[in-house]
């Protein structure tokens, strides 16, 4: 297969197209517009260009030609209707500054009803009293939600609460986003069940703490069975409870944060509700809260005024999270997405996921055991460290080897709770043939560890980029540094 760039394609003198003579004056640009060198373009015909960029996309991993196992990440096929919604003129051509004025709000009345009724949805979903489309991923909306905590808390007085509990066993994202919020992190120790330590937990509390962000199901996989006495408690001790819904398709339709006690949560809307989700975007981290958190949401909100709908801002606002209304056409996705769905249709996605993580659970289990003991919910963590020491076969190597066998690797070395992890989300949207095929490629790859370890080693061997060299990679970060020959 021809791996050349179009600059090593590049034949002096060849034209995609003749264009013709300019039949306008020429211009003299002025000395300081003009370029201080010549632009070096390649030089290609029309097909070899095309040639080139439809070579370059078979080459490409993606969710509408792959399976993407990729834990924590929920990387789902999504129906198309949701991007022919949103794809709509009288959205898609919207201009934003049309917000800015009174008298333009009349031009996108259908907008405002989307976004109004969205936000009702989520709290719906969730169980809460009020939702907010602005934050634009979902770390922007976990720094939201900590920062609704710490306006509540400003306004109460609460002075001392300073800190917000994180248990080793939340979304990654969750540290990072307490402490640009300005607080002091507490780390939350797991029981070797991979659950929080409900002990632990009790002990961690006290008069500082603002808050507690919890992802559950946690990133093992596992649904937190104290969570309602933990809420309780967090309460009786004055913080407030945070979920992350970084794990919400497996639990939505069936459980709502908001009654297991929780007081604001985010919603990754390009994960759970039909965005193409990866390569950093779009996405959208939109909020949900409960009546002791609505007076303190970004604003401006959407508000219906009889039979229009017009903009107002909340009482105690923390201001704006993003211009407008975040990612307004990952918001219509995801409308299209709820309204097709409809409560029954949730319902079906939770039951799919924990089904589908489970029946890879069970396939694997004896060749790649489970970091924790029995059911999982909607992604199941598995371990290679008995392969590791055994074999010499490492979770990275079973990734590499994956990529070889035509599957997207799943997430590995996360939690770094767990040695050797390997977490496998299948999603609520793959086929048992689909997962069956997975489950093959990890038993051929489990079945040559054994007979021939190197091999696993060297792989990727059947990709157009092979193997890389971690370590040169991380010392050696310009280029120009690598030897000719390698």
């Amino acid at each position: 297969m021809d791996n050349r760039t179009v600059f090593e394609a590049s034949v002096s003198g060849r034209q995609a197209v003749m264009p013709s003579p300019l039949d306008v004056p020429a211009v003299e640009l002025p000395e300081h517009l003009r370029r201080s060198t010549d632009l070096a373009l390649p030089e290609l015909s029309e097909l070899d260009v095309v040639r080139h960029f439809t070579r370059l996309s078979r080459k490409n991993f993606g969710v509408d030609s792959h399976f993407y196992p990729l834990g924590s990440c929920t990387m789902k096929y999504n129906p198309k209707v949701a991007e022919v919604t949103a794809s709509h003129p009288g959205f898609a051509s919207l201009h934003p500054q049309l917000l800015s004025c009174e008298s333009y709000l009349r031009s996108c009345q259908g907008a405002l009803r989307l976004v109004f009724e969205m936000e009702e949805l989520l709290a719906e979903v969730g169980g809460m009293e009020a939702g907010c489309t602005q934050p634009m991923a979902g770390a922007h909306g976990e720094l939201a939600g900590v920062l609704l905590i710490a306006a509540y808390h400003r306004d109460k007085g609460n002075t001392g609460r300073d800190t917000i509990l994180v248990p080793d066993s939340a979304h990654g994202t969750n540290p990072a986003s307490a402490a640009i919020a300005g607080f002091k992190v507490r780390e939350v120790a797991s029981t070797p069940s991979g659950v929080v330590d409900f002990d632990a937990f009790k002990a961690c509390l006290g008069e500082d703490v603002a808050g507690v962000m919890l992802t559950c199901p946690n990133t093992h996989g596992l649904f937190e069975p104290h969570v309602a006495e933990m809420a309780a408690l967090a309460h009786e001790a004055g913080a407030l409870m945070y979920y992350d819904g970084a794990n919400l398709n497996a639990i939505v339709g069936r459980a709502r944060p908001g009654e297991l006690g929780f007081d604001v949560m985010h919603y990754n809307l390009h994960k759970s509700f039909a965005t193409p989700h990866g390569m950093g975007g779009p996405g959208s981290g939109a909020i949900a809260v409960n009546a002791r958190l609505a007076p303190y949401l970004p604003g401006p909100r959407v508000i219906r005024s009889g039979d229009r709908y017009t903009l107002t801002r909340p009482e105690k606002s923390i201001g704006r999270m993003a211009p407008f209304f975040g990612n307004f056409l990952v918001v219509v996705r995801a409308y299209t997405y709820l309204r097709a769905l409809g409560g029954e249709g949730l319902k079906e996605v939770s039951r799919l996921a924990a089904l589908n993580a489970n029946y890879v659970l069970h396939r694997l289990k004896e060749r790649f055991p489970s970091a924790y003991e029995g059911l999982c919910m909607h992604e199941c963590l598995l371990t290679a460290e008995k392969m590791e020491k055994e074999q010499g076969v490492s979770a990275l190597d079973i990734a590499k080897a994956l990529l070889d066998r035509g599957f997207h690797a799943p997430t590995v070395y996360f939690p770094l709770t767990v040695k050797e992890g390997l977490m496998i989300e299948p999603t609520e949207t793959e086929s048992r043939e689909t997962l069956d095929a997975f489950c093959e490629a990890m038993m051929d790859i489990a079945r040559l560890a054994e007979e021939d370890p190197d091999a696993l080693h060297r792989a990727p061997e059947n990709l157009p980029v092979g193997r890389l060299d971690e370590v040169k990679a991380a010392r050696l970060l310009d280029c120009a540094d690598l030897p000719d020959k390698d």
